[in-house]
C-alpha cells in the first residue's frame, strides 16, 4: 500500500477475488468513500459465497447419498440393541396389617418415652397418630409412625387401665403408662408423653382416647362373658347329675 501527501490522498488496494487480484485507488473524499466501501461490500458477499461452494464441494453431506436422479436418499442407520446390566425384581407389596382397619382418629402430634436409665424423656418421633378399628373384632388401637421413615414410634392397644394426666402442668400434652406396647416387636411397659400443636388438638385426642377406652371395654367384657357362659352351663349340668345320684340313693 502506498500513500502520497498532496492536496488529497491516494491508496492504493490489492483485493483477492479467487484467483483474481484487484488494484484499487481512493481518493479519500466522499464520493469515492461511497464507491469505495460499496465495492469492498459486494467483494466480500462474493468471497462469501464462493468460499461457501467451495466448502460444501470438498465435504459433502456424509449422512445422504445422491441417486441418478439427482434424488437424496437417506444412508440406513444399523439398529443398535443394549441388553440392561442388571434386572430388577418386582418387590411384593409390603403389608402393614392397616389394610383390615378402620381409622377413626388421626392428627399430628410429637411423642416421648421416659427413659428409666437417665431418668428423662427421650423423643420418640414425630407424626400422625392414629386411632384403628379392626373390622373384624372390633377392637382398637393406637398406632403412630415416624415422617419419612413409617418407623413405628408407639403401637398398644386402649385399655380401661391407662389414664391420661397433664404432663408438668401443659394443656397441650398428655402422660399415660402402657404396660404392653408393642413399638418395638416385643411388649415392653413404657411412660409415654404425647404433645399436640393446640390445646384444642390436645383436648380431642383425650375425648377419642376415653370413647376408645369404652369401646374395648365393652367388647373384653362381651368376651368374657361368652367364655364364662359355657362355663356356668358345665356346672348346672354337673350339679343336676349330682342330685340324680343323691335321689337313686
Amino acid at each position: 500500500m502506498a500513500c502520497r501527501c498532496a492536496t488529497s490522498c491516494l491508496s492504493t488496494f490489492s483485493l483477492s477475488v479467487g484467483f483474481q487480484v484487484f488494484q484499487v485507488r481512493v481518493d479519500e473524499n466522499a464520493a469515492a468513500n461511497f464507491f469505495f466501501f460499496t465495492f469492498i461490500l459486494a467483494v466480500f458477499r462474493h468471497r462469501k459465497g464462493y468460499h461457501s461452494m467451495m466448502t460444501d464441494a470438498a465435504d459433502p453431506d456424509p449422512i445422504t447419498e445422491t441417486a441418478g436422479d439427482d434424488v437424496d436418499v437417506v444412508a440406513p442407520s444399523p439398529e443398535v440393541h443394549f441388553e440392561p446390566v442388571m434386572k430388577l425384581e418386582q418387590l411384593d407389596a409390603i403389608k402393614t396389617f392397616e389394610e383390615d382397619e378402620e381409622t377413626l382418629f388421626k392428627m399430628r402430634a410429637k411423642l416421648f418415652r421416659f427413659d428409666k436409665a437417665t431418668t428423662e424423656w427421650k423423643e420418640r418421633g414425630t407424626g400422625d397418630v392414629k386411632f384403628l378399628k379392626h373390622r373384624d373384632s372390633g377392637r382398637v388401637r393406637l398406632l403412630m409412625r415416624r415422617d419419612k421413615t413409617h418407623k413405628i414410634c408407639a403401637n398398644h392397644y386402649v385399655s380401661a387401665e391407662m389414664v391420661l394426666s397433664a404432663n408438668v402442668g401443659s394443656d397441650r400434652s398428655w402422660v399415660w403408662n402402657c404396660a404392653t406396647d408393642f413399638s418395638e416387636g416385643e411388649p415392653r411397659q413404657e411412660l409415654l408423653a404425647i404433645r399436640f400443636a393446640n390445646s384444642d388438638n390436645a383436648n380431642k385426642f383425650k375425648e377419642k382416647f376415653e370413647e376408645i377406652q369404652k369401646i374395648n371395654t365393652d367388647i373384653a367384657n362381651a368376651e368374657s362373658g361368652e367364655s364364662a357362659q359355657p362355663a356356668s352351663t358345665e356346672s348346672k349340668e354337673e350339679k343336676s347329675a349330682d342330685e340324680d345320684e343323691d335321689d337313686d340313693k
